[in-house]
């Protein structure tokens, strides 16, 4: 693989720990709670440096936009599925302009 591919292959691991931490931190009740508050804090140190790690061959704005993208995406849906959150449909709209959005930075 060259190192294109595998700063990919890093960023998008990158994103799917944003996932993690988001709602580990959701579930560490205000850091009140120990163990999810450890993997949250863990989980983010670890996605934030594999993002720096990907940025050294990926374009920021495109690395940046879909490392969040794929958190904010990911903890939305989760939200949806296991926190009975909102499916209102603004609100999917709104994730697929995200998803557009992404999309769009990595092709043009």
């Amino acid at each position: 693989m060259n190192r294109i591919t595998i700063a990919w292959i890093i960023l998008i691991s990158a994103g799917l720990l944003e996932i993690v931490w988001a709602f580990a931190l959701k579930y560490s009740e205000g850091f009140t709670k120990w163990q999810p508050s450890i993997l949250g804090i863990s989980t983010a140190l670890i996605s934030f440096i594999m993002l720096s790690i990907a940025l050294k061959n990926l374009p920021i704005g495109t690395a940046y936009a879909v490392w969040v993208g794929i958190g904010v995406l990911g903890v939305a849906i989760f939200g949806i599925i296991i926190l009975g959150e909102s499916t209102a449909p603004l609100r999917l709209i709104s994730l697929f302009l995200i998803v557009i959005g992404i999309i769009g930075l990595k092709v043009f």
